[in-house]
């Protein structure tokens, strides 16, 4: 089970259920390959109306990867995601709002 408060989101793929959390080993791998010059750009990106498919892509398999999964974005780009791309699109938003989110 995904614990929320840990910043996790579940996912399922492929039939398989993942847990997902944007550590900042994830976010900096993030970053690097998204080719942010902050984590204030990386927000920014995602907030903007020029978001494509491989930011969300890339949010969910770096979220992924901060859950101890070993795949990688191409890996995703065959995957079967429960829910498709509505449920992808949710599930990189939460990661981002639990990842940037203040305790209390």
């Amino acid at each position: 089970m995904a614990n929320p408060w840990a910043g996790e989101v579940a996912l399922v793929i492929d039939g398989e259920r993942r847990v997902a959390k944007l550590t900042l080993g994830a976010l900096a791998e993030l970053e690097d390959q998204l080719g942010a010059g902050s984590l204030a750009d990386l927000v920014a990106r995602f907030e903007s109306d020029a978001l494509k498919a491989v930011d969300v892509l890339a949010l969910v398999a770096a979220g992924l990867r901060g859950g101890g999964w070993q795949g990688s974005v191409r890996d995703l780009m065959t995957a079967e995601i429960e829910g498709g791309v509505l449920e992808a699109a949710r599930v990189a938003a939460l990661l981002l709002a639990r990842a940037f989110r203040v305790p209390g």
